[in-house]
């Protein structure tokens, strides 16, 4: 039996209170199933014979990641691509690539539709109105804090993305 998983950074409160009302004012019909984060593995489904292989390459790679200042500013779209309002990274970008780039090898390798851009998402396939509203009310936002682990998450079979085990970033 396959499981799908997702390895992201949540993000820590008061932020995440925040983001979570504004996907769900945006009408984004993931806004109760998916807590907010900043994605370093999208949905992948893997065996269950595979698991304990996945979870020893995240550890693996949590040994090699070091703790780093996340600092999420502003938001930005990728329309007219995908119809997606997201909070942008200001700092942080090149830790939360090196870390996706080795995570997406052995058990966890596959090509992307797009390249890897890290961003927490606010508003997605919702009418350009909502999308537009969510760009405009999350303009301002700006939170700043310590990444000190990657979580795996699970998607469960009611839909919800629950957190099955954080992975703590030791490497210097």
């Amino acid at each position: 039996m396959s499981q799908t998983i997702g390895v992201a950074f949540p993000i820590p409160e008061p932020w995440a209170a925040e983001l979570a009302r504004a996907r769900e004012a945006a009408g984004d019909p993931l806004a109760r199933f998916v807590p907010p984060h900043l994605t370093l593995i999208g949905p992948t489904e893997v065996p269950g014979d595979l698991r304990s292989g996945v979870e020893e390459h995240l550890r693996r790679v949590a040994t090699s990641g070091a703790p780093f200042t996340l600092h999420l500013r502003g938001t930005g779209t990728f329309r007219p691509l995908t119809d997606v309002v997201f909070v942008m990274v200001a700092q942080g970008i090149s830790e939360c690539e090196r870390l996706e780039e080795s995570l997406r090898e052995g058990p966890l390798a596959r090509e992307l539709r797009f390249p890897y851009h890290p961003h927490v998402t606010v508003a997605h396939d919702v009418p350009a109105a909502a999308l537009d509203r969510a760009f405009d009310d999350l303009a301002g936002f700006d939170a700043l804090f310590d990444v000190e682990a990657f979580t795996l998450y699970e998607h469960g079979d009611d839909g919800m993305w629950r957190p099955q085990r954080d992975f703590p970033l030791v490497g210097r």
